[in-house]
């Protein structure tokens, strides 16, 4: 495993490793590295019943940790996932959904209860368009989805939309 001097530290109440499993599952250049257990005594229990997962999703490191109901994941971080087209939005967010919960604006709560942002590349571009109109059309339109449709988001920017 390359060394990353910066990566991600995931806290699960539980199945870390079920969690690393499936992100690894869905995304390309990823795999569950490594799972080790913590062989001393902890707040979160006896010796054996802490697990770290070290996992690579898209070649980059992220680490996880089962380790009791002491920390809840919330809104305030999220995984972003940038997406080329409506075929790989589509992709990444029904196999994240599967068994979550979605929300507004691209963003879904997984079932292990982590936040996602499945944002087409383009609304970023969208967004950042020198022309304050268009891009207060395309996240105007952005407020009003779940899941992100590119086609109404194009006509929204364009002005086209109903």
């Amino acid at each position: 495993m390359a060394k990353q001097k910066i990566y991600a530290h995931l806290w699960y109440a539980e199945d870390a490793e079920a969690a690393a499993r499936l992100y690894t599952s869905i995304f390309p250049d990823s795999q569950v590295d490594r799972v080790t257990t913590l062989r001393s005594e902890s707040p979160s229990g006896p010796p054996g019943s802490v697990q770290i997962v070290d996992f690579r999703l898209f070649g980059q490191r992220f680490q996880a940790m089962t380790a009791g109901p002491h920390h809840e994941f919330n809104d305030a971080i999220s995984i972003v996932v940038l997406c080329d087209d409506q075929a790989e939005l589509d992709r990444y967010w029904n196999a994240l959904l599967d068994g979550g919960s979605p929300e507004q604006c691209g963003w879904l709560k997984d079932r292990f209860g982590l936040s996602w942002q499945i944002v087409p590349t383009v609304l970023v571009e969208m967004m950042a368009e020198p022309d304050r109109a268009k891009a207060k059309r395309a996240s105007d339109a952005m407020m009003k989805m779940v899941k992100i449709d590119i086609a109404a988001l194009q006509a929204a920017y364009a002005g086209t939309s109903g």
